[in-house]
Order: C-alpha cells, then sequence, then structure tokens
C-alpha cells in the first residue's frame, strides 16, 4: 500500500480522510511495515466502506487485514439504524461466527510430549476434518430448527458439553434473535450431517503450549501458566453459513437499487437493517452464529473424549469462545450518547475491556479473552480486550495472522508432505487428510504472527497475556 495516501496519526494509527463519497474515515492500524505490505485492494475497500449509509465513527483496518469479498477481511464498521444504517452479507463473510475456543487442559507440556502422537491420532479419528466432511450425527428437521435457535445450549442439553462451558462463551452460548424460517433448505441440508465437524481451509484443532506470559495478573485470572498445555479450536458455521451468506448476498444484491442506494461496489451490496430484507438476513444470520456455537460445542465434547482415552487425568475447562465473522446489536458511545449500533466484525474479534457486564464474571477484572489464531507450525497468542478499544475500533481486535499470500500462490511454492515432514522434525505433528490443504496453509502464507499483535497492542487494541505453540495440529 503507498503510504502516501496516508496521514500518519502515529506509529500504529494510519488514516483516510473522508474524499468523494465517503462518510467517514477510514482508520487502519498496523505498523507501517504491516500497511506497506497490506494490498492495495485493502485501501480501496476499507474506503468504499466508509461510503456505506449510516455508517459512524469509521471504516476500520486490523493489523491483519487482507483483500476479502466487500469488506476486507480484518474490517470492522458499525451502522446506526436511526440513521438510516445498512447491514452487509459481504460485512459478515461467508463464514458466519467462525471463530476460536481455548480450554485449558490442567496437563504440562511433558505430559503430553510422552503420549503426543497416540493423542494426535486419538484426535484426528475422532473429529471429522476436511472439505465435505461429515460426522455421526444428522439432523431432522425439528432438531436442525432447535439447533439453530438454541446454539450451544442446545448441544448442552443434548450431553454434549459441562454446563459451565456456557458462562465462557460469547453470547452465553445462545444468539437471540435467530430465525430459522430465515434459513433456506438447502442451507439446512447443507448441514445435516456437518455438525461436530472442523471442515478445510484454514480451520484447525490444536493442542498448544505456553511459551511465554507477558502479564502475570492476567494470565493468573485466565488461569494460565508457563509450560501449561492448551487445546484451540477455530471453525464456523460450515456449509450453512456459507449458503446464506451465498444466498442473501444475491438477494441484496438484486434489491439495492429498490432501497436508493448508490454501492462503490456490488460486492457491497446491503439492506437498510430496518428493511424486511435486512430483518431476514439477520435472522439467517444469527441461526448462523447458533450453528457454529453448537458445532464448536460438540467438537470440544468430542475432544474431550479423545483426550480422556489418551490421558484420563486432563480436565479441559473452558477459557473462553469468540466469533470474529458477525453483526452484532450493541451499545455503544457516539458523540457523548450511548446508542444501538449494528457493529460488522469480518475477520475482527470482539475486545470488550475490563467491568463490560458481557464478560463472565470471573473475568470481568481482566478483560474480554481475545484469542488470536497463527499460522500452521508458528504460533498463537492469548490477549485481554482493553477500555481503550471502546473508542479505538468499537472494541475490536485482530483475529489472526492474515494472510500474506493466496492459496493457490501458497500451493505453487510449497509441498503438503514436505511440511508435514519439516514441522514433525520440529516437534509439531499435523494430521490432516488432504496434502494441498497442508500446502494451502503453509505458515509462510501468513503474515508474522507476531508483528500483528505486536502492532494490536501497541495500537491499544487488546493487551499481550501469553503466546502459546504447537504441539499437534489437524487440520481440514
Amino acid at each position: 500500500m503507498d503510504l502516501n495516501q496516508l496521514e500518519k496519526l502515529n506509529d500504529t494509527t494510519w488514516q483516510v480522510n473522508p474524499h468523494g463519497a465517503m462518510h467517514v474515515p477510514a482508520v487502519f492500524y498496523a505498523s507501517e511495515s504491516l500497511v506497506k505490505n497490506m494490498d492495495e485492494k485493502v485501501y480501496e475497500q476499507a474506503c468504499n466502506v466508509a461510503m456505506l449509509p449510516g455508517i459512524v465513527g469509521a471504516s476500520y483496518a486490523m493489523p491483519d487485514a487482507h483483500w476479502g469479498y466487500g469488506f476486507p477481511i480484518g474490517g470492522v464498521a458499525a451502522f446506526d439504524p436511526a440513521q438510516g444504517g445498512v447491514i452487509s452479507a459481504g460485512g459478515v463473510g461467508f463464514d458466519i461466527s467462525c471463530g476460536v475456543r481455548t480450554l485449558l487442559t490442567g496437563l504440562t507440556r511433558q505430559q503430553v510430549e510422552d503420549v503426543k502422537t497416540q493423542l494426535a491420532d486419538a484426535l484426528y479419528h475422532t473429529i471429522p476434518a476436511g472439505l465435505g466432511s461429515t460426522g455421526s450425527i444428522s439432523l431432522n428437521d425439528k432438531a436442525m430448527d432447535d439447533m439453530l435457535t438454541g446454539g450451544a445450549r442446545w448441544a448442552l442439553e443434548r450431553g454434549w458439553g459441562q454446563p459451565e462451558d456456557l458462562d465462557r462463551i460469547e453470547e452465553n452460548g445462545c444468539m437471540l434473535g435467530a430465525h430459522p424460517d430465515a434459513v433456506s433448505a438447502q442451507a439446512k441440508k447443507r448441514q445435516k450431517k456437518e455438525m461436530g465437524t472442523l471442515g478445510s481451509g484454514n480451520h484447525y484443532l490444536e493442542v498448544q503450549h505456553v511459551t511465554e506470559v507477558y502479564d502475570e495478573k492476567i494470565a493468573d485470572v485466565f488461569g494460565i501458566r508457563g509450560g501449561d498445555v492448551v487445546l484451540s479450536i477455530h471453525c464456523g458455521s460450515r456449509g450453512l453459513g456459507h449458503q446464506i451468506g451465498t444466498e442473501f448476498l444475491k438477494q441484496m444484491v438484486a434489491s439495492t437499487r429498490d432501497y436508493g442506494i448508490a454501492l462503490p461496489d456490488r460486492e457491497l451490496a446491503c439492506a437498510p437493517i430496518d428493511s424486511p430484507l435486512g430483518q431476514r438476513y439477520l435472522g439467517a444470520m444469527r441461526a448462523g452464529i447458533n450453528c457454529a456455537l453448537a458445532n464448536r460445542q460438540i467438537i470440544t465434547h468430542l475432544a474431550r473424549e479423545a483426550f480422556s482415552r489418551v490421558l484420563p487425568d486432563a480436565d479441559l475447562k473452558l477459557l473462553y469462545d469468540v466469533s470474529h465473522n458477525t453483526c452484532k446489536e450493541e451499545e455503544h458511545e457516539v458523540n457523548g450518547q450511548m446508542k444501538k449500533l449494528f457493529v460488522h466484525r469480518k475477520g475482527a474479534t470482539r475486545a470488550f475491556g475490563p467491568g463490560h457486564p458481557d464478560i463472565p464474571e470471573a473475568l470481568r477484572t481482566a478483560g474480554q479473552p481475545v484469542l488470536i489464531g497463527g499460522s500452521m507450525g508458528t504460533g498463537s497468542f492469548i490477549l485481554a480486550g482493553m477500555a481503550e478499544s471502546e473508542q479505538r475500533a468499537w472494541s475490536s481486535a485482530c483475529h489472526g495472522a492474515g494472510r500474506a499470500m493466496s492459496r493457490r500462490a501458497a500451493t505453487r511454492q510449497w509441498h503438503g508432505r514436505q511440511l508435514v515432514d519439516e514441522l514433525a522434525a520440529r516437534g509439531i505433528l499435523i494430521r490432516s487428510p488432504s496434502m494441498r490443504g497442508v500446502a494451502e496453509e503453509a505458515p509462510g502464507a501468513y503474515k508474522d504472527v507476531t508483528d500483528v499483535v505486536d502492532a494490536a497492542a501497541a495500537a491499544g487494541l487488546a493487551r499481550k497475556v501469553a503466546r502459546v505453540e504447537p504441539m499437534v495440529c489437524v487440520k481440514g
């Protein structure tokens, strides 16, 4: 990206002042090197988002931002329905409620090292992964609608999980306002046998060990110590979410003119929040969130079963579960007044600061856990939300390392089998049904997650708590 297009506000904040049809500025939170390496398309997309009706504050881009569909991935924008604000399927993304949950295991690295191969195999054979993967659960029509309404609570009621899990999940495990009747029969058909599965792409289940603790006080609240082993699960709403996104984008494209909305890019197709189409999408999208929450809950149950067979002393307790492809109705301060806004976070995660009522009581003094997934074979981070982030980007932070090259480009540069062998030599065991999928997710295809997290911390989006590195990774 050409830095001459930006006004530098400080070392990690860059702004494009409103021009043309922009209603608000576009703000990039990143170091100079990260901004320079962003695709020019990210600049264009962030500015285009700033042109949408009813946007407030700014169009924000996180340190891991890269080109996406409509919105940049790593894009955050809030819309005021009282000012004709819109909702955009492209501002949520196709993998609705894709997110990360991290569990504490009560184990040390050495305990896991002794049985690492057995654990890797147990997890791989217990949790289906890969393109089109299906599991042993099959939902009839009633069960499907119940799941789309109940989320992780529905899963828990059927024996998949522990009651205390719900307190550590965003929205307490159930997104209110879901409308299964707004979800098409085709979307439901795609999800019928996909519950409890990882899927493909950058989704993973990873056994990790804590290599560094940056904030002992917050880490203690979170229950994290150096040398501990944790388990992270990264996946979303599978085929159902993708179908919802595809169908509603088409409907929004067809209806934009009817609503008198001039789009700078048809990929930003949207509808007024209060319109019938906007409300139908909200109902379907919220059902997609519940699907993802239920999916991660079932995977958690399966992972606990796998651990218990190999390491009976393991006690997997949920630290937190947070989504990063959503639109949430939240209260935020705008010009000194509290307003209800619809906050789009696409490839970005909520990051409420200490004291926020939506944070579990046991974690409230520390701030919301912010779970940042790195690339396969590198490392990931656990951060905590900061009060300052409310003013920075509607209490939002980055969600991962962010791609540095396309999947196609990655497969031209790396071979899956070679990567698996190289990572095994470093003590990291990979299990995947697709060597092509491994090549697509090569560590070198992503930005340096440390640079991204350092930029987020320096910008005041979230506070660094701990770094974790992989021991076992099950990849789709």
